[in-house]
């Protein structure tokens, strides 16, 4: 047995804006995607996007207690992910998403972490967090 590949799966409000988001600003590329599903890669890296667009919870009100949220794709669920992406050249990726205005915030640099890398966050329009990393 041998475990061969992770893909992170990130959830989103809107996959047609969540699509056009990943490729002008993040340079990914669409291969597929539908109203509920994409997959978005760039070199050798690929991240499904989900639908997360249920807003039914918004009208439960106090039928909450005895009917909770249960269709696991609840809009409130997109923006609370995050990944880790491994990268060659993370000082070009910086400038290039700096460029873009997707890095975390202004105060954002590439730090040497203790662990043995080099990294930066970004945020996709939901507020998934996407780590970038270079080993040192």
């Amino acid at each position: 047995m041998k475990m061969m590949k992770t893909i992170p799966a990130l959830p989103v409000q809107n996959i047609e804006e969540s699509v056009k988001f990943y490729s002008e600003k993040l340079g990914f590329t669409a291969p597929y995607y539908d109203d509920g599903f994409a997959k978005v890669v760039r070199d050798e890296i690929e991240i499904h996007l989900w639908a997360s667009s249920d807003e039914s919870w918004k009208n439960k009100g106090l039928s909450l207690v005895a009917d909770p949220i249960g269709s696991g794709a609840e809009s409130f669920l997109a923006g609370t992910a995050s990944c880790r992406i491994e990268v060659q050249g993370i000082d070009e990726l910086y400038e290039e998403y700096k460029k873009q205005g997707v890095i975390y915030d202004s105060e954002t640099v590439v730090e040497d972490q203790p662990w043995g890398d080099r990294e930066f966050p970004a945020l996709d329009h939901h507020r998934n967090l996407l780590t970038f990393y270079e080993e040192i």
